[in-house]
């Protein structure tokens, strides 16, 4: 049963392999900040020290979005879809706690429940950084509540008089709106199921990093695919040479934001000028060629129908291969164990 008219099914495995057979296909993920979210460690803001582009070699300091800031609310996500289409329950497969090893989620972003077994995930992402400086991208507020007679206490404040304003006061960095973070998020060796369903996954998820129901607010903005038999560039390598673009185009104009238009056509430009120097096979579907697949996978995606055909194949695919290999790696330890 195929899903996409768009795309050659030669991209795609029948069935998930056990082990690596060198189909890659990397997702061109724009991420936009859309209010004040926080990527932090230690109460810090994550940032790095690298050079401002490929040809600009000026050291500026980034910030930076790890890896798991990024893939853990994408796969919370698709577990959120997998429970309301009655496909996983809460109690047979609990996130960081129980997993149940056997659906979509565990098969291809992985698990590790110590004895009791692991899969290495099929989803690789690697920490994004942001185009502009450190400094152009974040901003510090001053933390405070009010009482109920309307005036101010710093947070935390509890002990402090009615109408009485405290001299202490608790600042946080925050990432400012409309930064944007450059990701290339890879699935190895797909099935047309387990594209769509991480797919959907980047499309749907609106929140990273702390303090999720709060704030956090990003939109992932696609502006390609590409199919390839290897891994391809870095995520830092392509933010570099975006901003190598936009400077030759002359739309970095600090201190202002960036216009979303300019980073799209930028980012398009500097994948496919990478694109052309990498020493792997690959089929790119970058600006008007991303976009017959983009809209058939948002009809897809867009239809309960639809959904529910991605997620039940997706489903049947885990559990095959759950049994077929996860059961047999299990039996193995249990036998070592006698």
């Amino acid at each position: 049963m195929a899903f996409l008219n768009s795309v050659n099914s030669n991209f795609f495995h029948q069935e998930i392999p056990y082990k690596p057979m060198g189909k890659y296909v990397h997702f061109l993920t724009v991420r936009v900040t859309e209010s004040y979210p926080l990527f932090q460690t230690d109460g810090e803001l994550n940032k790095a020290r690298v050079r401002a582009g490929i040809e600009d070699k000026t050291a500026i300091s980034r910030l930076s979005m790890f890896k798991r800031k990024q893939s853990t609310p994408e796969r919370l996500v698709g577990r959120e879809l997998l429970r309301n289409y009655g496909l996983m329950t809460a109690q047979e497969c609990e996130y960081n706690v129980n997993f149940a090893m056997t659906n979509p989620d565990c098969i291809i972003y992985g698990f590790a429940i110590g004895d009791s077994g692991s899969e290495k995930s099929k989803v690789v992402v690697d920490t994004a950084f942001s185009i502009t400086a450190f400094d152009e991208s974040h901003e510090t507020f001053t933390l405070n509540a009010p009482y109920e007679n309307g005036t101010m206490a710093s947070k935390g404040e509890a002990g402090s008089k009615p109408g009485e304003v405290t001299s202490r006061i608790n600042q946080q960095d925050h990432i400012r709106p409309q930064v944007f973070f450059p990701s290339i998020v890879t699935l190895k060796d797909p099935t047309e199921a387990g594209f769509l369903y991480v797919f959907s996954n980047i499309l749907r998820t609106r929140h990273y990093g702390a303090q999720t129901t709060r704030t956090g607010r990003v939109r992932n903005e696609l502006i390609g695919v590409i199919f390839a038999d290897g891994e391809i560039n870095s995520n830092l390598r392509w933010t570099q040479a975006i901003y190598d673009q936009m400077k030759a185009n002359k739309t970095l104009r600090s201190p202002d934001p960036l216009d979303e238009d300019d980073v799209i056509v930028a980012a398009q430009a500097a994948i496919e000028a990478l694109m052309s120097e990498e020493y792997v096979v690959h089929t790119d579907f970058i600006s008007n060629a991303f976009k017959p697949l983009l809209d058939e996978v948002k009809a897809l995606t867009g239809s309960q129908e639809g959904m529910k055909r991605i997620l039940e194949k997706a489903d049947a695919e885990a559990k095959a291969y759950a049994d077929k290999h996860i059961s047999k790696k299990k039996a193995s330890t249990k036998a070592g164990d006698k």
